[in-house]
């Protein structure tokens, strides 16, 4: 199997990041959303990731110009796919909204095509059937800032072709990414099995009303060495991700603490603190507190 065609459906944070990652690569990726007041915002955003990767790998302008010359945006699901080699899903953590969409899609999508979800919780098995080809479906998934933090956890479920799954290692490979295999389906992965606990006892401090978030994090900066703390992580991650999780967390089995927490978070979101992406967070961006030189002092 030869992958030349990308379709990244969905253009948020880690949707465009994959999808000029890819193109910066030689990919040939096609962006499909909603509605394009989607897109035009998804447009800026790969803008701003242009400027991360002239910063942090020294980008050619002819490298740049040359990766948003394969890159296109739709808001029309079949044309999306028509020559997809490969499918990444990055829509929202929503078990309803991805089955209805690989409904959708496996109605549409070339027999050819890879589906790949970059789902961070759930498990590929839970969608396998929706998609129409189980065998073609497996995990993919990124951690933030695709550029610098390279791994991509590529997850198959019980009915997964071998070869795809080879297929999709080779293709991370090809885009920059240090591939890391699972040998066998673990919700939230390696990354998030080690990241979510972690996230959460910061949570549970700050809604518990133990120390505030730019304690925590200085306390985790300072004691460990760490470049950043959980709150600026959560800003990194994007609220509304934190918000979805913590929100299926509470649903499945409620507790005070978790509907606090879920409660806070989305006082934020009201708020428009949506994290880096629009601006503010725990902090405020471009420049928060946590850079300063002083912040540990």
């Amino acid at each position: 199997m030869n992958i030349k065609n990308v379709t990244v459906a969905g253009s948020g944070v880690l949707g465009a990041q994959i999808a000029l990652q890819a193109a910066y690569h030689g990919f040939r990726v096609t962006v499909y959303d909603i509605n394009e007041e989607v897109l035009d915002k998804a447009k800026a955003t790969f803008e701003r990731i242009a400027n991360a990767y002239r910063k942090d790998l020294q980008a050619s302008e002819e490298a740049i110009t040359a990766a948003f010359s394969r890159l296109d945006t739709t808001t029309d699901l079949a044309a999306s796919v028509k020559d997809a080699d490969l499918l990444i899903e990055a829509i929202p953590e929503n078990p309803a909204v991805k089955t209805a969409f690989y409904q959708q899609l496996g109605a549409v999508a070339p027999a050819k095509t890879i589906f790949a979800t970059n789902t961070s919780t759930l498990l590929p098995s839970m969608f396998a059937a929706a998609t129409g080809r189980p065998e073609q479906f497996l995990a993919l998934h990124f951690a933030n800032e695709i550029w610098k933090h390279n791994t991509a956890e590529i997850m198959g479920h019980a009915g997964t072709d071998k070869a795809v799954f080879d297929t999709v290692v080779a293709f991370a490979k090809d885009i920059g990414m240090l591939a890391l295999p699972l040998h066998k389906e673990q919700p939230a992965y390696i990354l998030n099995s080690l990241l979510v606990p972690f996230l959460s006892a910061a949570s549970t401090l700050w809604a518990n009303g133990v120390a505030d978030p730019e304690t925590i994090d200085k306390t985790w900066m300072a004691a460990t060495g760490a470049p950043v703390g959980p709150f600026a992580t959560l800003d990194i991650v994007g609220i509304t991700t934190a918000y979805n999780i913590n929100k299926m967390a509470a649903d499945a089995a409620p507790d005070p603490v978790k509907l606090k927490i879920v409660a806070l978070l989305k006082a934020m979101i009201d708020e428009g603190k949506l994290g880096v992406a629009s601006g503010e967070g725990f902090y405020k961006y471009p420049d928060p507190a946590y850079k300063a030189l002083d912040f540990l002092k």
